[in-house]
């Protein structure tokens, strides 16, 4: 994979207060241990990333910004590794996907495992009908 591919721009950032309550407000989610994934199909846009994500880890969990942004780190380490088969399939659809990755365990995981659930989210996301 060309680092090119590898990358996590600011672009396949979901940010903005609008379009993070629309997705909350209308989305749908589902848990892959130790994540909360909640997502939303749209029709295409030509303007926008086939794939917008955003990480969240919650305040309630870790009270610490270290061990936040350590898992942070990881969640989207692993995306960028692993997200190019959601992508082209998110564009041979047509659509573009808006998602949430939520850590929803109390304990710091090692990076493997992290790299395991965001695998099996992404494999869970390619088998829905859009």
């Amino acid at each position: 994979m060309r680092h090119k591919d590898a990358s996590f721009p600011k672009g396949e950032r979901l940010c903005g207060i609008k379009a993070v309550s629309e997705l909350f407000s209308g989305g749908r989610g589902f848990n892959q241990l130790p994540l909360r994934v909640v997502y939303r199909v749209l029709p295409a846009d030509k303007t926008l990333q086939p794939v917008r994500l955003l990480v969240s880890v919650p305040k309630r969990h870790f009270k610490r910004a270290v061990d936040r942004n350590l898992i942070r780190r990881r969640i989207k380490e692993a995306w960028r590794t692993c997200k190019k088969p959601l992508e082209t399939m998110v564009e041979e659809t047509g659509s573009r996907l808006e998602m949430a990755l939520i850590w929803s365990d109390t304990v710091i995981r090692p990076y493997d495992e992290t790299l395991k659930a965001v695998n099996d989210v992404i494999g869970r996301l390619t088998l829905l009908k859009y």
